[in-house]
């Protein structure tokens, strides 16, 4: 009876058993908007880096985190000098709005608008993962950027509209 007992549990403890459903973190999600900044007043094309650039969503009070080890209280989290942005998209609507700050913090700040329209698709990635979102930016090169008095940001190439990775930079910005 002992023995039956044994076998019995030994045969339930197996078969609950199964497969962990876990994400791998080099599994393709849902990729982010990627821009280059390029010096303007150069004929050939040459990256520039920005200059505390800020990136604020519409709706957002806080900016993009571009230095996350930075602790959570520390402004600085949300600015770059860096030549190359990633900004998400929003998958529930069909444009997100960011207002771009060079200079920020500083007396010659200046902010610039971009408005990205696009369409999206839903895409099945595993049990583990769930789906992930693809855009396709709607936009020409003229109707991303709002006008204004003083844009800093001079010119912008749209250079790849479809964003299905962020091994690729999407857009290129002139300033």
């Amino acid at each position: 009876m002992k023995k039956i007992f044994l076998v019995l549990l030994i045969a339930f403890s197996l078969s609950s058993c199964e497969k962990d459903d876990i994400c791998d973190a080099a599994t393709s999600t849902t990729p982010r908007l990627v821009i280059e900044f390029y010096d303007s007043l150069i004929a050939t094309p040459t990256l520039k880096n920005l200059t505390n650039l800020k990136a604020v969503a519409s709706g957002m009070s806080d900016g993009v985190v571009f230095n996350s080890s930075l602790s959570v209280t520390n402004p600085l989290r949300y600015l770059t000098n860096a030549s190359k942005i990633y900004l998400p998209l929003d998958p529930s609507a069909s444009t997100t709005t960011y207002t771009l700050t060079n200079n920020f913090g500083d007396t010659t700040a200046n902010a610039d608008v971009l408005t990205i329209n696009y369409t999206k698709k839903e895409v099945y990635v595993s049990r583990a993962c769930g789906y992930k979102y693809l855009f396709n930016l709607t936009n020409t090169n003229t109707n991303i950027l709002t006008p204004d008095t003083d844009n800093w940001i001079k010119n912008i190439i749209i250079v790849k509209p479809n964003l299905e990775t962020e091994n690729e930079v999407h857009i290129k910005i002139y300033f």
